[in-house]
């Protein structure tokens, strides 16, 4: 079986019943195989990569099966219902909704009008205007095409950079993929996938007549992979690459990078905004995995104590719903004339209503301030296992209630992708639901609870991860 493939076999583990986990059937479920194999028939491998388990319902903070089986969930679905899952007050905000209005495309209604304002109210000064979109990767690249088009008026042809970092992710269409700076997803989408460089197209043959990318990728300064977390290192790596900060027109960077929860230094990127401003280039933030209370405040850019030019919001804001937004400075928001630039389900009634009474959660019960004191429980631990595990984890990155375990192999910093796997597939068997590793060699367990989750929630799950971390060295 593949590293990154879950088996189909089921395993018979001791049943688990505990305040939070209840396991009584083989995992996975024979009965669910059925249903299991159909998905793997109609859909493609790209689908198959999360743990063999058929959701049926959720609440709070656990998930289950119409097999009596019960999970602690540490993935909030893909970091979306920081609320928790089934929340009432969202439910029925959603059921009025759909009982007056479904689909509006872009023409005006009240209830999108509300969420813009709510947004614009709960956001900082600077961040004016609101564009609404299906999904996070929409959102990206409304963001990239806004930054180019402010880049051209500002500096021509020239200036049409935008300069990401190592390890990005920031979605899966081609110009989000693109703009990330994971290798494997870059492999076979280089230059070739816009048509450059290949014969008959546009007449540009010889590799040699390949423009410059435009898009450009640098060390992010996590302190492990990049150990250099001077801001001179961002400057210096452009340099390296033969682009001048008057070709830059914007820098795309995660609130913190998504796959191994990695935070920059607030003073790089202090620093960093200010040579956007001094070079007029857009400071993009994609803040679709950090928003909405995951780090412990609302946005996670204000960990740095800077305001983006453009940031990106999705997950976390709706709560379940498809629905992401990118906000900005309205001379920037105003790229796109009348009718140029709409998406056929972003603002959708429903997922507006859905996003207004996730917010009203949000805020009312300060989950933002929550997720920062049971994180402390949770960094503390996390930190307590690497100590006693430090051969074999390599580092414990995140803020708040979002963390990874970066798993390697034993006295090396080379990571070890089939333990990890083999960890949270144990644990998952255990009644704990983790996504398959992610981030840097695929080797990072992400840890992502609901921002409701209790402290004996939490240590219960925390307690299965260090079980199972420690029979994955047998």
């Amino acid at each position: 079986m593949p590293a990154n493939r879950f088996s189909l076999d089921p395993v018979a583990v001791p049943h688990v019943q505990t305040p939070h986990r209840r396991i009584c059937t083989p995992i996975p479920v024979p009965e669910s195989l059925p249903i299991l194999r159909n998905l793997y028939a109609c859909e493609p491998d790209a689908m198959t990569g999360m743990a063999p388990v058929i959701w049926d319902r959720a609440e709070g903070c656990s998930i289950f099966d119409r097999w009596g089986n019960r999970w602690l969930d540490f993935t909030s679905g893909v970091l979306a219902t920081n609320a928790g899952h089934g929340r009432p007050e969202v439910i029925e905000a959603i059921r009025k909704q759909a009982e007056k209005l479904l689909f509006a495309y872009a023409h005006p209604t009240e209830i999108r009008a509300r969420l813009a304002s709510r947004l614009v109210e709960i956001t900082p000064k600077g961040l004016d205007r609101v564009f609404f979109f299906s999904g996070g990767s929409e959102a990206v690249e409304c963001a990239i095409k806004l930054a180019r088009i402010h880049g051209r008026a500002a500096g021509g042809d020239r200036k049409l950079r935008i300069v990401s970092f190592h390890n990005a992710f920031h979605g899966r269409t081609l110009g989000s993929q693109l703009a990330g700076g994971i290798p494997a997803m870059l492999d076979g989408f280089g230059l070739w996938a816009l048509g450059f460089g290949l014969p008959g197209i546009s007449g540009l043959t010889p590799k040699a007549q390949c423009p410059k990318p435009f898009y450009v990728q640098v060390p992010f300064p996590d302190g492990y992979a990049c150990e250099n977390t001077s801001f001179d290192l961002f400057q210096d790596s452009l340099a390296e690459q033969g682009v001048a900060p008057d070709d830059v027109a914007a820098v795309l960077m995660e609130s913190f990078q998504g796959g191994d929860a990695n935070f920059a230094p607030a003073e790089y990127v202090q620093r960093l905004a200010a040579w956007c401003r001094e070079h007029d280039a857009v400071l993009i933030c994609d803040e679709i995995q950090a928003g909405f209370g995951r780090t412990g405040r609302l946005f996670g850019f204000e960990h740095y104590g800077i305001v983006p030019d453009l940031a990106c919001f999705a997950k976390g804001l709706s709560g379940a719903l498809p629905l992401a937004a990118v906000m900005g400075r309205a001379d920037l928001m105003a790229g796109f004339p009348p009718r140029s630039f709409t998406t056929t389900y972003g603002a959708n009634p429903v997922c507006c209503a859905g996003a207004l009474a996730n917010i009203d959660i949000i805020i009312s019960e300060n989950l933002p301030a929550r997720a920062e004191r049971t994180g402390r429980v949770l960094h503390d631990e996390l930190q307590r296992l690497a100590n006693s595990h430090a051969d074999i984890v390599g580092f414990v990155h995140g803020r708040g209630l979002v963390a990874a375990v970066h798993v390697v192999r034993p006295g090396t910093r080379e990571p070890d992708p089939e333990r990890a796997f083999r960890i949270v597939e144990s644990c998952v068997r255990q009644g704990l639901m983790l996504f398959a590793p992610v981030g840097r060699g695929a080797a990072s367990i992400k840890i992502c609870p609901p921002l409701i989750i209790e402290e004996d929630a939490l240590r219960e799950g925390l307690g299965v991860l260090e079980e199972e971390v420690k029979k994955s060295r047998r």
